[in-house]
């Protein structure tokens, strides 16, 4: 799953990188690509990237697109793990189980 999104967030960020000189300051990013790519950075690491992309939306959205993020992931693991996404969650976070 985690892989996936970081493919998303690399094809993303690749577009980005091929625009024309000057293009790329004006384009708009939404709040969930924004997301995205800020969860990959945090994920791998890049503090520039995270900068990056937490200066595209504001706090409040991108909080907003994280939250979105972790529940999509959660509920798409659980369907692929066959759990359910509270069992799921707890694994991630390394906490017991009920």
């Amino acid at each position: 799953m985690f892989g996936r999104i970081r493919k998303i967030a690399a094809s993303l960020r690749d577009s980005t990188q091929t625009q024309p000189a000057g293009t790329q300051e004006r384009r708009a990013h939404n709040l969930f690509e924004a997301a995205a790519t800020y969860v990959v950075a945090r994920a791998e690491d890049d503090q520039d990237r995270v900068e990056e992309a937490a200066a595209w939306v504001s706090p409040e959205a991108l909080s907003f697109g994280v939250s979105e993020l972790a529940c999509r992931a959660v509920v798409a693991l659980a369907r692929e793990r066959d759990e359910s996404p509270a069992t799921v969650a707890r694994d991630l976070l390394g906490l017991p189980a009920d």
